[in-house]
This record gives C-alpha cells, structure tokens and sequence, in this order.
C-alpha cells in the first residue's frame, strides 16, 4: 500500500511536509496546497516557495494545480518542468463555495464538456504525467460514472476519488458503495482512495472491503494525529516525546520563515484545530491556544497540554474533526 499526503491549504506546505518527514516517516507521496495561477501571474511569492526543490526535503513531491483556464494550467506546468518537476495533479475536488463558484475545483464536475475541453487541451499541450483528484459530482452523484468514462480517455499518470459530491462538503460518510462500483469500471490507471480514514481502525475496514486499492491519501487523520501513517505501517503509535518534537520544529520553522511571531502563532493554531483531538480532556487546553496573543502564552498552553493529558493514540471511537 502506498500511503498519500493530501494538501490541506495553510497547514501542508514545505516546512510541516519536512518536519512530518523528519519525525514520523512513511509518507510515499506528499501533494502540495494548490497553486492557482491566473493571467496576472504563474505562481504567487508563497506558491513559489512552496514548491522550490531546495525548500522541500521529502522524496516525491507532486504540486497541485487549480484551475479551468488551460493555458493557465500549461504555463505552470512549464514553470515547474524548469523545477525539475515530473508530475502535477489538477484538483477537481476543492469544495470550498469561492473555488465552486468560479467552475473551478469540484465546481467544474457540473459542466462535463467543459472539463473534457480542458483535459484535451492540457494533455494535447504537455507530456508532464497528469494526475487528477476528483469528487464524483458537484451537487449529486448522477455524473459519477460520465466522469469516470470521461477521465478514462485521456492518460492519466492516477486518479484521486473522494467519493463525495461538493454538496456534501465533509458531511456524513463518503459513499463508498458507489466507489465500488466506478472502480469496478477502471482499468486504464491507478486508483488511489481519499476519504475518513481518520483512524487505523477506518484504513484496516477500508482495506478489508476494497483489498484490490493499493493507495490511499490521508489528510485530517494525518493532521490530528502526525504518526499515523507510521502507525498504521509498523504499529509504532505516537508518543509524546516524538509528537512535542515535531511541534516544536514545526513552530521554529514558522518563526524563520516569517520573520515575526504573529504569523507563526496563526499558522500553529490552524494546526491545533485538528491535533488538539489526539489529547484527553483537551476542551480548556483548546480554547487557551485559541485565544493565546503572544508565543509566551501560547507555549504555557501547549506545556500544560502535554503535561497534564494523555495521548488518544487509537483515538475515540469517532473523532469530530472539522468540517474542511
């Protein structure tokens, strides 16, 4: 089994990638938060750093591309061919309503002729390996399988399914019936799975069910609790030593890269939405780093989180991550 970073905007990029690396390896493949370019620019001065080779420590990095305009889509495929780039992925999962309602993102599910002009056009343009993620609809599923028919004409290096419509955001569970289903219907390339797979115990039900699958893509679970991977492929599970470690490499690493604390206090917090749940007892702990306003009260938080809680390494029986 291969095992996915999934890109989570603001929390994924090159230093939290290197210090995950570093700490809790296993990560076959990381994916980077989308660059979207447009006609004023190919890539922003944080996309750019971002992807720049000599920022990124991992071994196989793909960046990810969002867009419906392809010779926006080119022109950064160009640029990061000049990177020394190999792979992109288009994303056409985004749910977010901005991303939406610009035919962009999962946005683009709903016009199917004009996603098959964009894909003729990009593919005509470029030998880069192209690979998708995709949603198997926008605001229902009837389309899923005139997607897939859709994807299957064109060379796709892999193709990412999150079986879930934009309408569902999140919500409830990803329809893995249906997934079945359109994997029974593809055999042109890989399949890679993304969806819930919070806790070993999800990947071990997925893998029973769907033991033909050999990657998966994890993101949330991955980012409440970093080691997870790692867990899954040794049984080695978190521990705190570890876990404080990483955080405070990850939190350095903001600090240089900022030049000044607030942006870094910002950017911790967006990844204490999620791993506050790996802790016991955390609900006070939670609202203290939320409402910290200097790195000094942010770190009397974080030390008596992890002095006075116990780690969650097998997790409750459901965990309420955010809906994002």
């Amino acid at each position: 089994m291969k095992f996915y970073l999934a890109p989570l905007e603001g929390i994924t990029g090159h230093i939290y990638r290197n210090v995950l690396e570093k700490y809790f390896p296993g990560t076959d493949r990381y994916f980077t938060p989308f660059i979207a370019p447009d006609q004023n620019r190919v890539l922003r001065t944080k996309e750019r750093r971002d992807v720049l080779p000599e920022n990124n420590c991992v071994s196989d990095l793909v960046p990810q591309i969002l867009t419906n305009n392809a010779e926006h889509f080119l022109q950064t495929v160009r640029v990061l061919q000049e990177m020394g780039y190999q792979e992109v992925n288009l994303n056409l999962g985004c749910p977010s309503g901005t991303v939406v309602s610009r035919k962009r993102g999962s946005g683009l599910l709903a016009y199917p002729e004009e996603l098959d002009r964009l894909l003729e056009q990009i593919f005509d343009g470029t030998d880069m390996r192209i690979s998708i993620k995709t949603r198997i609809g926008r605001d229902d599923e009837e389309n899923a399988f005139r997607l897939m028919e859709l994807y299957q004409k064109y060379p796709l290096s892999e193709l990412i399914i999150h079986p879930r419509t934009q309408k569902d955001f999140y919500r409830g569970e990803p329809r893995l019936e249906l997934f079945g289903e359109l994997l029974s219907d593809i055999g042109r390339f890989p399949v890679c799975y993304n969806g819930n797979l919070l806790m070993e115990q999800n990947y071990k039900d997925f893998t029973e069910r769907f033991p033909q699958v050999e990657a998966v893509m994890l993101g949330r679970g991955v980012i409440a609790n970093p080691g997870l991977i790692r867990q899954i492929k040794t049984g080695q599970p978190t521990d705190k030593k570890t876990l404080r470690a990483f955080h405070d490499e990850v939190l350095q690493g903001y600090r240089e890269v900022f030049g000044e604390d607030k942006n870094a206090l910002f950017r911790m917090k967006e990844m204490w939405i999620y791993m506050i749940h790996l802790f016991s007892e955390h609900e006070r702990y939670a609202k203290k780093i939320r409402k910290a306003q200097s790195l000094a009260e942010y770190g009397c938080a974080v030390d008596a989180l992890f002095a006075e809680q116990e780690l969650l390494v097998n997790g409750p029986k459901r965990w309420e991550l955010p809906l994002r």
